[in-house]
């Protein structure tokens, strides 16, 4: 977790509170009906998916929550949102009716386009490129070059539901996480930059364009083996361009290093109720944040231990799962069906 503008006091307190589950918790929105909802953190502003739209709120200073009412909204979907990235200033998200929609949040601009044949689960943006994976059992390439803004690049057939995807932060290839129902390979790496030269050399002569694009989209290699049916994967998040974690239904948290091997993850961490893992962070260093499928769970893990170092439980005495987390030096926000839910670290 970064610590800039924090004093080495402060921040000495903060990381024993995390290491001890020290906080002060605060439900600081809720909503009538159950929704799957999603979010992402930029600075002084919390963006949350609530159905069709995409609201965003500021947070309060001093860690005190947030303005209740949202700044902005962001909209263009006919059904929820699924999920949604924000990458430089602008807003991609996936929606159940099939669409991508794009934002730009300083402004007005925004572009819809029809992308799966049903629900975009899961969409991710870096480099110029959309990549996103839905139920149709597909995962596509998409440009946004001027002029080309929703123009397939490229069509994966996965053979099964698509539930998480995501870019290396080298542009050079995208992970999708799959339902591995029809497909017992539930985490598969794909080339991208094929496709990412294409798409700088849209200009280029149509000879180029049309060698390469017979060469982008190939499967790069597969993680993991003797997957059993059913262990899909919810969520993939990539630390480095060779280090990343996946958690699913099979109650794993995996942390996966494509230097040393493609077979087998170099630490593995199980949820201890038997609990399904819906989502997955880290601060790039030690500490793993993940959300359960029941109760409203969200655990605190150290990769130099084996055990779970803490667990909160945010919705007892109903039970939702945490569909998503996200965490800065000092707080951590778990959205579940009905509340947004804020652990503040700062607490003495």
């Amino acid at each position: 977790m970064g610590a800039a503008g924090i004093p080495v006091k402060e921040r000495v307190k903060v990381s024993q509170n995390w290491r001890h589950g020290c906080c002060r918790r605060e439900t600081v929105l809720k909503w009538k009906c159950n929704l799957m909802p999603w979010m992402e953190l930029d600075g002084e502003y919390l963006y949350l998916s609530q159905a069709e739209n995409i609201q965003a709120y500021h947070l309060c200073a001093e860690g005190t929550g947030l303005q209740r009412h949202p700044q902005a909204i962001f909209s263009g979907h006919q059904e929820d949102v699924c999920r949604f990235v924000l990458v430089n200033s602008h807003i991609v998200s996936g929606g159940g009716d099939g669409s991508i929609v794009l934002h730009k949040i300083h402004g007005s601009y925004s572009v819809k386009f029809s992308a799966h044949e049903q629900e975009v689960n899961c969409v991710d943006f870096q480099g110029g490129l959309i990549v996103s994976g839905s139920r149709d059992r597909t995962a596509k390439v998409w440009s946004l070059s001027t002029g080309r803004v929703g123009q397939c690049l490229h069509t994966v057939q996965t053979e099964d539901r698509v539930w998480s995807i995501a870019i290396s932060p080298l542009l050079s290839s995208f992970v999708t996480g799959t339902a591995c129902c029809g497909h017992t390979s539930p985490l598969r790496i794909w080339d991208l930059e094929r496709t990412r030269i294409l798409w700088v050399g849209v200009a280029w002569p149509r000879l180029f364009k049309g060698v390469l694009s017979g060469l982008s989209g190939q499967l790069l290699t597969c993680l993991g083996t003797d997957f059993h049916r059913g262990a899909g994967v919810l969520d993939v998040f990539y630390e480095t361009p060779s280090l990343l974690l996946s958690c699913g239904y099979d109650t794993y948290i995996r942390y996966w290093d494509i230097r040393t091997s493609t077979r087998k993850c170099v630490q593995e961490w199980e949820e201890p109720h038997d609990s399904a893992l819906y989502c997955v962070r880290s601060d790039r260093n030690h500490m793993i944040a993940s959300g359960s499928s029941y109760y409203g769970v969200v655990r605190l893990w150290d990769k130099r231990q084996t055990r779970c170092l803490q667990s909160f439980h945010l919705s007892s005495p109903s039970s939702s799962p945490v569909y998503c987390l996200r965490f800065s030096t000092t707080h951590l926000y778990a959205a579940l069906a009905s509340a947004l839910h804020v652990l503040d670290f700062t607490a003495s």
